[in-house]
């Protein structure tokens, strides 16, 4: 086990040395990396030990603690008592005995994905990696194998960007249910331990206040991250929530100049993605769990979702969302100055469910023809047009957007602007409002000079007129069941 205080006394070493300090204001000057921008488009990966009995969602390891709940009931039937049969009993079940690094990487290529995020250690606390701060890991434990290192490895040779998450400090309460009753989490319990410290789940009147993580938590948080920093390199470092806790700020502070200076002397450009403000606007880029925002921002932002609706990690019950509807939402995305981050659950065997793979490649597909379209663009004076309205904030991946052959988003990239239709109109007649010599919304009218429209993946020509009130164009004998993209050259 690697000595905790010497490993702080690293950290504060490296502050002290680089460029950037633990402080917001120093923090603020590290750039969002061009890559990222350019990138648009990500994969997160949730694959554990609760991908083993596939229920419910990835919580099951605090569910299952929870007397009354479904989780609960099918463990206890499945599996026997908790007392039993507890969370930490599943390890030997994750064997990862199929899992294929180089054939994972293969589906994220052709998804069009440029980025890929691992979970590399989930509420649940297990590390996906081989570790010196706990034994509990997947390369002692379970697979025995350093999954961190063979993705990455894989991901290198596909040129995609490698990243991880860390799910690390709600693991402060994430297993404390189990000592309500007699279950396998009890006492004696000390730093390292699987299930340690399995402390009462704060009231959500507190959540964020008190009572507090303990410094000794607090520090194993921070040199837990910094060892996955050290050894894997990744260029995303993501986390989930309740780092927004104050307790957390100082050591947020000491995370982000660490992995800023660190990236430095590798001379690497790398970001942090949160949520819920828990790092400094200006520090890091912030990111919205399956959501997104109504209006475009000045500054770079991220969405998270999954191609399914009640799970980030396999179950055998996933409830899919289409590819098609996932398309929409990142042409929405990007067009407001975002990235989307696409989550998949694969199986405890290693496999990727075929419905995942199915999704990505059905999204690769389309990316291959109109990617030009998303893949380093940047923000028009507009982001679209259109009267279907998407609702603001996050967790609202299940209301269902209607789109119609008026909902148009725009993107632009050198001489080209690029107009997607978010669903093909009947009749192949297209009107863009935006781009009337006097739009409708009375704003400075458009000056730009349209040479040329056409459409991406097509061999209809586009028969174009303009007016005050609007491009017209009009394509015949097209339809798909994805958003279509045309694109006007300017002079």
């Amino acid at each position: 086990m690697k000595d905790l205080q010497e490993y702080l006394r690293k950290i504060e070493e490296i502050i002290l040395q680089g460029p950037y300090k633990d402080q917001w204001d120093s923090l603020s000057k590290h750039p969002v990396p061009q890559w990222f921008k350019k990138a648009k488009f990500g994969v997160f990966i949730h694959w554990g030990i609760y991908s083993v009995p596939a229920f419910g969602d990835e919580w099951y390891a605090r569910k299952m603690y929870m007397k009354g709940s479904p989780t609960f009931e099918h463990h206890v039937k499945t599996y026997g008592p908790q007392k039993q049969f507890g969370y930490k009993d599943l390890i030997p079940l994750f064997k990862a005995e199929k899992f294929d690094a180089r054939e994972w990487a293969r589906i994220f290529k052709e998804s069009g994905a440029e980025y890929v995020v691992p979970v590399a250690e989930h509420h649940d606390g297990f590390q996906m990696y081989k570790s010196e701060i706990s034994h509990w890991n997947a390369m002692e434990m379970g697979p025995k194998r350093d999954i961190l290192e063979e993705l990455g490895a894989a991901l290198a040779e596909q040129g995609l960007v490698n990243g991880a998450s860390s799910h690390r400090a709600e693991h402060w309460f994430f297993m404390g249910h189990g000592r309500e009753f007699d279950s396998d989490i009890q006492e004696p319990m000390h730093r390292g331990d699987f299930y340690w410290p399995a402390m009462p789940e704060p009231d959500h009147h507190d959540l964020f206040s008190k009572p507090a993580p303990t410094e000794e938590f607090l520090q194993d948080w921070l040199v837990r991250t910094c060892e996955l920093i050290d050894n894997y390199c990744p260029k995303l470092l993501y986390f989930d929530w309740w780092i927004q806790h104050q307790a957390f700020r100082p050591y947020l502070k000491k995370l982000a100049a660490y992995y800023y200076n660190r990236a430095a002397e590798w001379n690497e450009d790398v970001l942090i993605n949160y949520k819920h403000d828990a790092f400094m606007f200006g520090t890091a880029v912030p990111d919205i769990e399956r959501g997104q925002f109504a209006e475009a921002k000045p500054y770079y932002w991220q969405t998270d979702t999954s191609v399914a609706l009640n799970s980030w990690c396999y179950t055998e019950n996933n409830q899919y969302r289409s590819a098609a509807e996932i398309l929409c939402d990142l042409v929405d995305i990007v067009s407001k100055n975002g990235n989307l981050l696409l989550n998949i659950g694969p199986k405890a065997d290693g496999t990727i469910p075929e419905k995942d793979a199915s999704i990505l490649r059905e999204i690769g597909k389309w990316l291959k023809i109109n990617g030009e379209a998303i893949y380093g663009t940047h923000l028009w004076r507009k982001y679209g047009e259109g009267p279907t309205q998407v609702i603001e904030g996050q967790f609202s991946d299940r209301i269902k957007k209607n789109f119609t052959s008026e909902d148009i988003r725009y993107t632009m990239k050198g001489n080209d602007l690029y107009a997607t239709v978010m669903r093909c109109s009947r009749n192949g007649q297209y009107r863009f409002q935006a781009l009337g010599r006097k739009d409708a919304s009375h704003e400075p009218n458009f000056a730009g000079i349209i040479e040329n429209v056409s459409l991406l993946g097509f061999d209809s020509p586009c028969i174009w007129t303009r007016d005050e009130s609007g491009l017209y164009v009009n394509v015949e004998n097209v339809q798909s069941e994805y958003p279509i993209v045309f694109r006007i050259e300017l002079a």
